[in-house]
């Protein structure tokens, strides 16, 4: 994968699907990986966190992250992005997040749960730091 993304496009059906898992687990961060090709995402895949303080912090599960990249692969896919919840935090890149953050040129998308429901914000991450992006809401 390479590059400076603007924007990301997230079919609705799969946003739903990352803030659903956010939902179904409210008092941890959940987390998972996004599929697609360019800066459009196919698909949602979750992956268990397994972090010892997963209500501050996750953990992918090893198993999890690879049987994710496998069936990306098997579908045609790359990785373009990775998905956490911050149940107690705003939707933005924490100094945790920041200092774990371990791919560059991929777009890290945050959830948080906000007055009116679940803010969800995108971010391209080039190595050193994060930069915010839009989140285009497609239909496909």
């Amino acid at each position: 994968m390479a590059g400076d993304y603007a924007r990301l496009r997230l079919p609705r059906d799969v946003g739903d699907a990352m803030l659903a898992h956010a939902r179904s687990r409210p008092g941890v961060e959940v987390c998972g990986l996004l599929g697609g090709a360019g800066d459009t995402a196919r698909r949602y895949y979750p992956v268990t966190n397994i972090a010892a303080a997963p209500a501050r912090e996750f953990l992918m599960d090893p198993r999890g992250q690879i049987d994710a990249m496998r069936a990306m692969r098997e579908g045609g896919e790359e990785m373009l992005g990775i998905f956490h919840s911050h149940p107690a935090a705003p939707a933005h890149p924490s100094p945790t997040d920041l200092a774990r953050a371990a791919y560059p040129d991929t777009i890290y998308v945050i959830a948080a749960p906000g007055q009116a429901g679940m803010a969800m914000n995108a971010f391209y991450y080039d190595g050193d730091a994060f930069t915010g992006i839009d989140i285009e809401i497609t239909e496909l």
